[in-house]
């Protein structure tokens, strides 16, 4: 709520509640329609309806068109047959918008009891597909004639102007009413009153087809930098025109839509705030489900590398680190490519060379989070940190290069991953968005964990899993406490100083006492 509806809001709602009508009328009076709603919507249902009543009847379509559309629909409720003056004051597309939210045996009700021009607009616009450029088009708008003056046609926008939704831009139509050009108003008030229309025209303008997803308006608006654009059917005659402030409504819907399938939720189709705790839930469940099962591969996964983790049990306490690396490279490269793909900044022809640029991008990143993991342990191990009795207590540098390692590797992997993942599902005809961050991460987990043992145990199988594979049990002399080592046959055939490899003794030296 703005400074001056929350200055206006107390004051209007004690005129309500004492049935000041007059003073509420003066209160409302000159109050910017966005304002007004707000106000209105801060109130109980049953005074916002008193309040709406004692808007003035210009305002109030405007006001109403402002409102949630849960609001609408109590207020449509409430007021009765007097809703019908409020959507009639309200613009086609808003109209539309409106009865597309409405129970349809209210909306049926509302479209008959129309006057005939408003019901005739109102039934054309709904006859395009939702989503469609046609159902954001407003009717409402300026047309003039090629062979007119410049003078009459001035005439006609000063005579039809004050019903248009802008008049910014008149439309040049023929006698068939097919779009021929569109001229700034500023150019025909610039323009020699003697003059013709068609000398101002360079036919030199951008259309939309009403069977076009709402998407392209936004493309259209923003690439071009127009506040708004004509609507033609594939005749080419005009049907209506497309304002910025519907386009933005769109684009904000879109955005909301893709930040939500990316944070693993299906998209909300009303405000989070008044979505009931039971659809919240509806809308996570699905996701949240399908993550764990995935998850339950990270499992198996690790389930799988049990004896390496037993026989080393440091190789546990990195994989955390390891596995949120490459999942936070993935999701981070997904993000980037499923909103370049959304503007339209990549196409599916530019895979490879994303492809190339996230190669480049995984190893500097992976290498610059390997040298931090190679320097964390080696401090680690200098500063001694690590058990004393630990195979890791010798061999930390091997180990730093075992980790550094998997980090690139892992990185690259998450950066590849998550920039392809979205490519695919595009080519799939889905929604690349579907390919969201917990999505990715997941994946990431599962084969990050793959490629972190697979290192680790080429890396490492000489010397930290080496010591524990032959160790079978410790015993104590004078000199101190020993560990056996077994052959290749599992025989005892060395002796060496608990929690270091060297110096190793035959077994024959000691009397080794047997294992329980």
């Amino acid at each position: 709520m703005t400074p001056t509806a929350e200055l206006i809001q107390p004051e209007v709602q004690e005129l309500v509640h004492d049935g000041a009508y007059s003073e509420l009328r003066a209160a409302l009076k000159g109050v910017p329609s966005a304002d007004v709603a707000d106000i209105l919507a801060s109130l109980e249902p049953d005074q916002a309806a008193v309040a709406f009543r004692f808007l003035p009847r210009d305002d109030a379509g405007e006001v109403f068109a402002y409102l949630e559309h849960e609001l609408q629909e109590q207020l449509v409720l409430k007021l009765g047959d007097s809703a019908l003056r409020v959507i009639e004051g309200m613009s086609a597309d808003d109209r539309v918008r409106l009865l597309d939210e409405l129970p349809a045996e209210v909306a049926q009700r509302l479209i008959t009891s129309l006057p005939t021009e408003e019901r005739r607009q109102t039934q054309a616009i709904l006859g395009y597909p939702p989503g469609s450029v046609g159902r954001l088009m407003t009717p409402d708008y300026v047309r003039v004639k090629p062979d007119w003056t410049v003078q009459y046609a001035l005439e006609h926008i000063r005579r039809y102007g004050k019903d248009a939704e802008t008049i910014n831009v008149v439309y040049v139509v023929d006698d068939k009413g097919v779009l021929i050009d569109d001229v700034r108003l500023r150019s025909l008030l610039m323009a020699d009153p003697a003059s013709v229309v068609e000398s101002l025209m360079t036919r030199n303008y951008v259309v939309l087809r009403a069977d076009q997803p709402q998407e392209e308006a936004v493309r259209a608006m923003s690439r071009y930098d127009r506040v708004v654009l004509p609507v033609v059917d594939s005749r080419g005659v005009l049907l209506g025109i497309v304002t910025v402030d519907d386009v933005q409504d769109v684009a904000e819907e879109e955005a909301t839509e893709d930040i939500q399938k990316i944070g693993g939720v299906q998209a909300l189709e009303e405000p989070y705030i008044t979505m009931p705790v039971l659809g919240l839930v509806k809308k996570r469940a699905p996701w949240l489900a399908l993550l764990f099962m995935s998850e339950l591969l990270t499992t198996t996964a690790l389930g799988y590398f049990e004896g390496e983790i037993a026989k080393a049990a440091v190789l546990a306490t990195f994989i955390p680190a390891i596995i949120s690396s490459g999942g936070n490279s993935g999701s981070q490269a997904s993000t980037l490519v499923v909103r370049a793909l959304a503007l339209q900044e990549i196409r599916l022809i530019d895979w490879a060379r994303v492809l190339l640029r996230e190669l480049q991008c995984g190893l500097i990143l992976g290498g610059m989070v390997g040298l931090i993991g190679f320097i964390r342990i080696n401090i680690w191990g200098r500063l001694g940190l690590f058990s004393a009795d630990s195979p890791e207590a010798n061999h930390y540098l091997v180990l730093a290069v075992a980790i550094s390692t998997t980090l690139v590797g892992v990185v690259l992997w998450g950066s590849i991953m998550g920039a392809m993942l979205p490519f695919i599902l595009k080519r799939c005809r889905l929604d690349p968005a579907a390919s969201s961050t917990p999505f990715v991460a997941t994946l990431v987990d599962v084969t990050g964990i793959i490629i972190y043992f697979t290192i680790a145990i080429t890396v490492l199988s000489s010397t930290i899993l080496s010591d524990r594979r032959g160790a079978t049990h410790k015993f104590s002399t004078e000199q101190g406490d020993f560990v056996i080592f077994t052959d290749e046959n599992g025989h005892p055939s060395e002796v060496a100083p608990k929690g270091r490899e060297t110096p190793r003794y035959p077994v024959s030296d000691y009397e080794v006492p047997r294992p329980h």
